[in-house]
């Protein structure tokens, strides 16, 4: 029950961060790959739809090549409207520039989330933000996450327990998301159980799952079953089968195949 718990969690804080931060509209900073909107009041035939290239510039009537790149959306408005004017085109011109994409601030949510895709970030979000706004993690998803972010001119990866976060309640744990990173939630480790059980199959391994708490999630011993009978068949670091035979107490660990053997008697 525990992921059904930490998706209600990462879905009830979509509410509270769906909007974007109003006070951060304005100081983010554009770059290559962004797509804006150029409005010019009075002027329809100057409004465009335009991409940021890689050099940072885009391509305006009248004006030809312009850099914005690395400048705010309240600067580069003040400077299309100051070129305007100095090249006597309009007289006090009002320029709005609205972001169709910031590429620059896009992350990426990978795996057993709910909704999978590129998403813009505005502002400072968290990585709990960031999962509510994907839908939060899909039932079949662990609660371990990987992010991947660049770093200089390498990569940095870093897991992070979601439950750990929870259960302690320190957002210290939380870490804040930048525009790139990528952001991935691997299947939750299972085990297999089969022979003399209600319900062989393969289930999902809880943190610190005992043997016989594993058999009760198959829903226990059937008529020819025997405690006494239960194996595990568990592969090494060397990747070779070991059969090990195992106390109620013992821990099932993930891609355990719990064997319950049939009784003699």
């Amino acid at each position: 029950m525990l992921y059904w718990i930490l998706g209600l969690l990462l879905f009830g804080l979509s509410a509270g961060f769906s909007h974007a931060d109003a006070k951060n509209i304005h100081t983010n900073m554009f770059s290559s790959g962004d797509i804006l909107k150029i409005i010019v009041y009075g002027n329809p035939d100057l409004t465009l739809e335009t991409k940021v290239n890689e050099s940072g510039k885009i391509t305006f009537p009248l004006l030809g090549e312009i850099t914005i790149g690395g400048m705010t959306p309240s600067a580069a408005e003040k400077k299309i409207a100051d070129m305007l004017q100095r090249e006597g085109f309009l007289r006090k011109p009002q320029v709005t520039i609205l972001t169709t994409t910031l590429y620059s601030q896009q992350i990426s949510m990978l795996g057993h989330v709910r909704n999978q895709g590129r998403y813009t970030i505005d502002g400072e979000r968290s990585l709990t933000d960031v999962l509510a706004m994907a839908g939060g993690i899909s039932p079949d998803g662990g609660n371990t996450v990987t992010l991947i972010r660049a770093e200089d001119d390498h990569f940095v990866k870093e897991e992070i327990n979601m439950l750990a976060i929870f259960q302690s309640g320190d957002m210290r744990l939380n870490p804040t998301i930048r525009g790139g990173d990528l952001i991935y939630v691997a299947i939750a480790p299972r085990f297999y159980i089969y022979g003399e059980v209600q319900r062989p199959g393969f289930y999902r391994l809880e943190p610190n799952m005992t043997v016989v708490q594993a058999l009760s999630t198959g829903g226990g011993l059937n008529q020819r079953g025997t405690e006494r009978g239960v194996r595990i068949q568990r592969r090494d670091a060397d990747g070779m089968l070991q059969v090990i035979r195992v106390k109620p107490n013992d821990l099932v660990q993930p891609d355990d195949v719990v064997y319950i053997q049939e009784s003699l008697f």
